[in-house]
């Protein structure tokens, strides 16, 4: 599910791996049921090799991984959550069909 410039994180790691780190950091918030998830993580891997080193990108399986899913919140899925500091500084919820260029924007945008 993931390449190599993404990491898979869980309920026990996310403190650590994001809202610790440094940095921005996209989270994807998918489930393996989760068609427009799949449809997705293609372009969240590429975008992953483009901008590495700029941002970190992980993955959290909602089903596996449900109290991190609720504490931020996720209601519907996809959603790509950027963090900064610890903080959620912005969202993207659903598969949109110009998802690669809105997420690049908003890496450019947070990444400064």
């Amino acid at each position: 599910m993931a390449n190599s410039n993404t990491m898979q994180v869980t309920d026990d790691s996310f403190a650590t791996q994001v809202e610790q780190a440094d940095g921005l950091t996209l989270v994807d918030f998918w489930a393996v049921w989760c068609g427009p998830c799949q449809m997705i993580a293609p372009v969240v891997d590429q975008l992953a090799t483009e901008f590495a080193g700029k941002v970190r990108v992980a993955k959290l399986d909602t089903d596996a991984n449900q109290k991190t899913a609720v504490k931020y919140n996720v209601r519907s899925i996809p959603s790509i959550l950027f963090f900064k500091g610890g903080k959620v500084i912005d969202a993207v919820v659903g598969a949109d069909p110009r998802i690669k260029l809105i997420l690049e924007d908003k890496i450019k945008q947070h990444s400064n």
